[in-house]
């Protein structure tokens, strides 16, 4: 295993500063929004919505907290992992409506949020 720039260092960073901003926007946007404002093309409940809502903002937070803090670092990782699951269930919640391009944005989420997973181990 090769020791990370500081270049390397700081674009992950400035990743994870970016996905934790469109977490903490995506879940607290599930708690402000009605169910009907957050209808897709599955029917969940709004219980549900609302716990993915809170996923995202403990997860958010979870991308640069323990890192920045050092405290319990390794929370990272984990958080990353867990927001990897949230999105290969956006991808797929996306992909069961039209148009199926709209799949696209989660999908990327997804891969970045995996990389800062796979890159924090």
């Amino acid at each position: 295993m090769t020791t990370p720039t500081k270049r390397t260092t700081m674009g992950l960073w400035m990743l994870q500063g970016l996905l934790t901003l469109l977490f903490l926007s995506a879940g607290v946007g599930k708690f402000v929004m009605t169910a009907e404002e957050m209808a897709g093309p599955v029917a969940f409940p709004l219980w549900f919505l609302r716990f993915i809502g809170g996923a995202e903002v403990v997860g958010g937070l979870g991308l640069v907290l323990p890192a920045a803090t050092g405290i319990k670092p390794d929370l990272t990782r984990l958080a990353a992992l867990g927001l990897t699951v949230v999105m290969i269930g956006a991808t797929a919640t996306t992909l069961m409506g039209e148009p199926k391009s709209l799949a696209a944005l989660p999908f990327v989420v997804l891969c970045l949020v995996a990389y800062v997973a796979y890159a924090r181990r």
